[in-house]
């Protein structure tokens, strides 16, 4: 059965936005959006979290779980999904956490 599926990406090669308008459609930059069955969403990730680069992406879809919707993320962003009790959240990094550097 297939499944709304939703991409964010930021910063990403050329040639990842082309593989993404290839199975989805982009209503706003970097936003993808498109119906695809459990596999082609999978594989289609696969690819994109592979060539990322120094961009990041987040991908949103649906799960049988409370919240109905699982978060995959790839690159380096400031807020991370952290599962909680089963639920997933969203932790904020510092700057500092996010370059490496501690606090010292």
């Amino acid at each position: 059965m297939a499944n709304m599926v939703v991409i964010a990406t930021t910063a990403v090669p050329d040639h990842v936005r082309g593989a993404l308008t290839r199975w989805m459609t982009e209503p706003a930059p970097g936003l993808y959006v498109g119906t695809m069955s459990a596999k082609v969403r999978d594989e289609l990730w696969y690819a994109v979290a592979a060539s990322v680069a120094d961009g990041a992406a987040v991908c949103l879809y649906p799960a049988d779980n409370e919240q109905r919707y699982a978060i995959r993320t790839a690159g380096q962003r400031r807020r991370r999904p952290i599962d909680f009790d089963g639920l997933t959240l969203v932790a904020f990094q510092g700057l500092d956490e996010q370059n490496g550097k501690t606090g010292q």
